[in-house]
C-alpha cells in the first residue's frame, strides 16, 4: 500500500490506469460506432480496441508473474506453519458472537501492532470463515487441499473495523484467532457470500510487511507503449469523428443557401 507521503505509482495502480483507458476506449468506440464513423473506421477502432485489450491482458499475465516469483518465495517459507491452522476452521454459534473476541496461538516477537487502525507495517496471511464452518476467503491457493499461499494482504487502514481492532496488540510473527461481530464486519450489507449481519472469524498470521514488486523495466516499457498507443487511438478517433461529421453536414448548409 503506498502511503500518503509516496509520490510514485505502484503496479497495481499503474495497470488500473490502463484497464481504465481500456474501459473508456470501448465506452467511446461503442459510441462513436453508432455515430460519425465509416464502417470502415469502425472496423478499424474495433481492431485496435482489440490490440490494445490483448497487449494488456499479456501485461497483465507478465506482471502477475513477477508477483509470483516473491509470493512463492514467501510461501516456501510460510506454508508449513500456516496451513496447521486450517483444522481450527469449524462452524461455531452465531448468537455467541456479541463483542470482538482474540485468541493468540502464537505471540511473536516481532514488532508489536500496538493500534491496527493506524499501524499497518504488517503483512498477513489469513484464513477467513462463517458460522457454518465456510470459508470464505482465505491465502490458500485453493482452500480444500491447499499446495502454497498467494502473495500475502498488506495490512491497509480500508480493512473492516472488526480486522483493524483484532489485529492490534499482535506483534509481526504472531497467528491469533479473530471473533467478530457483524456490527464491526460487514454488518446488514454484507459481502459476496457473506450474508447480512454475519459474525466471522479470522485466523491471522503477520508477517514483515512486503510489497508487490516495482514493474521490471522490460514491462514499464510496454506500460508506456500501451499508453501510448491508446492515446494515438483516442485523437486518431476524434479526428475521423470531427471530419465524418463535417462531410454530413455540409448537404445541409447547400439546402439552407439554396433557400
Amino acid at each position: 500500500m503506498i502511503k500518503n507521503n509516496d509520490k510514485k505509482t505502484s503496479p497495481k495502480q499503474r495497470i488500473f490506469f490502463v484497464l481504465v483507458a481500456i474501459f473508456l476506449l470501448a465506452t467511446t468506440f461503442m459510441l462513436y460506432a453508432g455515430m460519425a464513423l465509416s464502417d470502415k473506421n469502425r472496423q478499424n477502432s474495433q481492431n485496435a480496441k482489440n490490440d490494445i485489450e490483448g497487449r494488456y491482458a499479456a501485461l497483465q499475465e507478465k506482471y502477475q508473474a513477477e508477483v509470483d516469483v516473491v509470493g512463492n518465495k514467501l510461501s516456501e517459507q510460510y506454508f508449513d506453519q500456516f496451513v496447521a491452522y486450517k483444522e481450527k476452521v469449524k462452524a461455531f454459534n452465531a448468537a455467541d458472537v456479541v463483542e470482538l473476541k482474540t485468541k493468540d496461538y502464537v505471540v511473536g516477537d516481532g514488532e508489536e501492532i500496538d493500534d491496527g487502525t493506524t499501524n499497518t507495517n504488517y503483512s498477513a496471511y489469513y484464513i477467513g470463515w462463517l458460522s457454518d464452518g465456510t470459508v470464505f476467503d482465505s491465502s490458500f491457493d485453493n482452500v480444500d487441499n491447499p499446495t502454497k499461499l498467494k502473495f500475502p494482504l498488506a495490512g491497509m487502514k480500508e480493512m473492516i473495523q472488526g480486522w483493524l481492532e483484532g489485529v492490534s496488540g499482535m506483534h509481526i510473527g504472531g497467528v491469533r484467532e479473530i471473533t467478530i461481530p457483524s456490527a464491526i464486519g460487514y454488518g446488514e450489507a454484507g459481502s459476496g457470500i457473506i450474508p447480512a449481519n454475519a459474525p466471522l472469524k479470522f485466523i491471522v498470521m503477520l508477517i514483515p510487511r512486503t510489497e508487490e514488486p516495482e514493474m521490471s523495466a522490460e514491462l514499464q516499457a510496454e506500460y508506456e507503449a500501451i499508453l501510448r498507443d491508446y492515446q494515438q487511438q483516442q485523437q486518431q478517433q476524434q479526428l475521423e469523428v470531427q471530419a465524418n461529421t463535417e462531410e454530413t453536414a455540409e448537404p445541409e448548409e447547400t439546402v439552407e443557401k439554396a433557400e
